[in-house]
């Protein structure tokens, strides 16, 4: 009993270490274009962030995951050796969480669902052997380093394409915006909604086909881009005068409250696909501890959930500035136009590739967006060699973390068996 205590507090230690670092990287991407544009101040991110990735992980977020992290290996290898599938997900964890630190203090923004990866496979390779793991996933994770942030560049630079051509560049910049604003608001709503009832609605068991959701999500906002066009209109008369960040700049206030949007949306996706990473592999061990067997599926307590999106949040209040500043200053300069066409790009890229069953990064996609709005403004505007060091760290990622799982398995079970 004792001793299952000592396990099951070490590994909820482990999982927090784990979820923190996901704060500090992964999280502080979906904030950094908010906070480096001006639309947002570092505590309102920190507060926006943890309400949106909590709520997401509670509400988005599987109740069942699978035993051993996104299906790389098959468990019932290790139906007899429950042992050493919980050492395997104690050096996964710490694996993942190593280089998730390393990186992160570096300013380097990587993708964790990749680092978590990376370390049950090189746990799998040690511990089960090559055949057992699913090679299929590695070469469709390699594909998504290509996929995510090209599809994120195409969509948040052809959008700031569009604004600088018909609003910033227009004889009156307030009037464009105001008449484009519905069909803005119209579009950002449309992805909103669509992204919170195809990933909120799978935990209520409601099933919408795809068109069905359309039907019920487009009046919606359309309502919500028909408001949108009278609040433009008021705060531009208003010239927005309360708003410390903007003062004296309705069009820039407008974006910016777009941007703080689709930026809640980033972060609530977050919470519903990444706390996984940590929480996950958490969740095995304690099922391996409680039950001594191997358990295809688990189910994840919403306290677990909970627990693990507040450590997110935590990390990226006392970690994230380093990332949030490569991503949101360094690569490209943002201001809260370009800053909306990043994260619009960024939220319609998830959702596009979720429905398709493409595997997608959201640091890879977050990035691929600022660098999208970069080119649209002439390859000056980019730091090459920040992106060249961004490039390195996503190489680095599967092998560094494959090789340090395998070492830090090989050690624990000189101790453990």
């Amino acid at each position: 009993m004792i001793v299952d205590i000592v396990l099951l507090s070490l590994a909820t230690l482990v999982g927090l270490y784990m979820a923190a670092n996901i704060g500090a990287n992964d999280l502080a991407n979906a904030m950094g274009t908010s906070v480096g544009s001006g639309s947002l101040t570092l505590k309102q991110a920190v507060l926006i962030s943890i309400v949106a990735d909590t709520l997401g992980a509670m509400l988005a977020g599987g109740y069942v995951t699978n035993t051993i992290s996104k299906g790389m290996i098959d468990p019932s290898l290790l139906a007899g050796e429950p042992t050493k599938l919980m050492i395997g997900m104690f050096a996964a964890l710490i694996a993942a969480g190593i280089w998730v630190n390393l990186a992160t203090y570096f300013g380097l923004p990587v993708s964790t669902t990749q680092a978590i990866v990376g370390a049950v496979v090189g746990f799998g390779i040690i511990g089960v052997g090559a055949g057992a793991v699913n090679w299929g996933k590695i070469i469709s994770i390699a594909l998504s380093w290509i996929i995510s942030p090209v599809a994120g560049a195409a969509i948040a630079g052809g959008t700031y394409y569009f604004t600088e051509k018909k609003i910033l560049s227009a004889g009156d910049p307030e009037k464009a915006s105001k008449r484009y604003a519905p069909y803005l608001i119209f579009l950002v709503f449309l992805v909103l909604i669509l992204s919170v009832i195809f990933k909120g609605l799978k935990n209520l068991h409601l099933e919408f086909g795809f068109f069905q959701t359309l039907l019920l999500t487009t009046p919606c906002a359309a309502l919500a881009g028909v408001f949108g066009r009278v609040w433009m209109g008021r705060r531009l008369r208003h010239n927005n005068p309360e708003n410390s960040l903007h003062k004296g700049d309705g069009v820039t206030a407008f974006f910016a409250q777009l941007q703080i949007l689709t930026a809640c949306y980033v972060a609530f996706a977050h919470g519903a696909n990444d706390v996984a990473n940590a929480i996950g592999p958490l969740a095995a061990i304690f099922s391996v501890v409680t039950t001594k067997s191997v358990a295809l599926q688990v189910e994840v307590p919403m306290w677990m959930l909970f627990i693990g999106g507040i450590a997110v949040g935590g990390g990226l209040l006392v970690f994230g500035a380093r990332v949030m500043e490569t991503i949101g200053k360094n690569i490209t300069e943002l201001t809260p136009v370009r800053g909306f066409c990043v994260q619009l790009g960024a939220a319609t890229t998830i959702l596009t590739c979720s429905r398709l069953g493409l595997p997608v990064s959201t640091t890879h996609v977050l990035v691929g967006s600022v660098v999208g709005v970069g080119i649209m403004r002439g390859m000056g505007a980019l730091d090459l060699r920040v992106l060249k060091n961004i490039g390195f760290s996503w190489i680095v990622t599967l092998p560094f973390t494959i090789l340090l799982a395998m070492l830090l398995y090989k050690l624990l079970t000189l101790f453990l068996l």
